[in-house]
């Protein structure tokens, strides 16, 4: 995870920002990229709020990892977020290990790397602190605000804490709160790191070490849960690794093990372990209606955003039924909501593909939106 800064954008969040677990963060490095240009009424700004294992590269090529960006199926020139039209903006998430403050970074204290004195953060603490880059561009309403997964979450909770900062908004294949499966998912991973003798309890920054076989395991173990049964079953069956029978061996015999360790063992290289416990539980902490007396409806209550909920169809880590939930606490508290199911194989993973009634029905509610608000 060693990167140059001169390739990565960022403020230094000057405002004070008390952190649910009671610390207090200041003059902290928070890092976002944007895309096109923001127009002199500054009423065609965008903000995308990234998933778990994202990061402000949205679009175009990453110049750290020089990988593909997380959503250049979506956000670019003449696609679905169309950047010759719109200016998108993309934060690195607070405890992320791209540029923002998390728990890679120095403490200035002792000048150690922070490990587990990192301060345990929120959803919420992450929605907080990308403020300041609204206030950094001075743009006072979004255009849309836009999130899928994690970011479906940070965008929730963005229209419940600044209800009037967006004109719109697309919370796409997410939940108002973690379940017991996604919180024992999330467990799973995490023990997986923490059993990697190269953590060395959350110290591997001092001893340059990396706990690669637990962070692989982890992500292994997350993206089974990003795919659907038909999609793997289509893709890979039980079709064998560049053999004609089985080797009687631990070895990747089957593609779909070939392709899993691929996932895990690419994703160490760019990824910081302890971000990944820090967000993950972050994830597990989210309960919007928890926040506002226990009821969801309550949180968007006088909301004069205009919403579209999306889920897929063949989502299990989010049902549909999650997003339901959504649009009932939605339509409870009087806001203006439509709902779209996609249709689909491609499991929770459908928003991050190329998925076309998806991109379809995105660029159709974000232009019509626009078309609406620059009156």
């Amino acid at each position: 995870m060693n990167y140059k800064t001169d390739k990565i954008k960022q403020i230094i969040v000057k405002k004070p920002l008390k952190l649910d677990c009671g610390q207090t963060l200041k003059d902290f490095p928070l890092a976002y990229e944007t895309y096109g240009e923001l127009n002199k009424k500054k009423d065609n700004a965008i903000l995308v709020f990234h998933a778990l294992t994202g990061d402000q590269f949205a679009s175009g090529i990453n110049p750290i990892t020089k990988r593909e960006g997380w959503w250049d199926s979506a956000v670019g020139p003449g696609k679905a977020i169309d950047t010759k039209k719109y200016f998108v903006i993309c934060a690195n998430v607070l405890g992320g290990c791209m540029g923002t403050f998390g728990p890679k970074d120095k403490n200035k204290e002792n000048d150690e790397p922070y490990g587990l004195d990192f301060p345990v953060i929120t959803i919420r603490d992450m929605v907080m602190a990308q403020e300041a880059l609204l206030d950094h561009f001075e743009i006072e309403k979004l255009l849309c605000a836009l999130g899928g997964s994690m970011g479906g979450m940070q965008l929730l909770q963005f229209c419940a804490s600044f209800p009037n900062r967006t004109f719109s908004a697309v919370p796409i294949a997410c939940s108002s709160s973690h379940s017991a499966q996604n919180i024992a998912l999330n467990e799973l991973a995490r023990q997986a790191i923490m059993a990697d003798p190269e953590w060395e309890k959350g110290n591997y920054v001092k001893t340059k070490n990396l706990p690669k076989n637990g962070l692989a395991v982890a992500r292994m173990a997350g993206h089974i849960s990003y795919l659907s049964e038909k999609g793997l079953q289509e893709k890979f069956g039980r079709k064998l690794q560049e053999k004609a029978n089985y080797e009687f061996s631990f070895n990747a015999d089957f593609q779909v093990e070939s392709y899993l360790r691929h996932q895990g063992y690419s994703f160490v290289d760019r990824f910081d372990a302890n971000s990944y416990l820090y967000i993950t539980r972050a994830m597990d902490y989210f309960d919007l209606s928890k926040q506002y007396k226990n009821s969801l409806s309550e949180a968007f209550k006088g909301n004069l955003t205009k919403f579209l909920v999306i889920s897929f169809s063949s989502d299990w880590l989010y049902p549909t039924k999650h997003s339901k939930d959504i649009v009932i606490a939605l339509n409870a508290s009087g806001a203006n909501v439509a709902f779209a199911e996609i249709k689909t194989d491609k499991g929770h993973d459908s928003f991050l593909v190329n998925e076309p009634k998806f991109l379809t029905t995105i660029k159709g509610f974000i232009d019509s939106s626009y078309e609406v608000y620059r009156k």
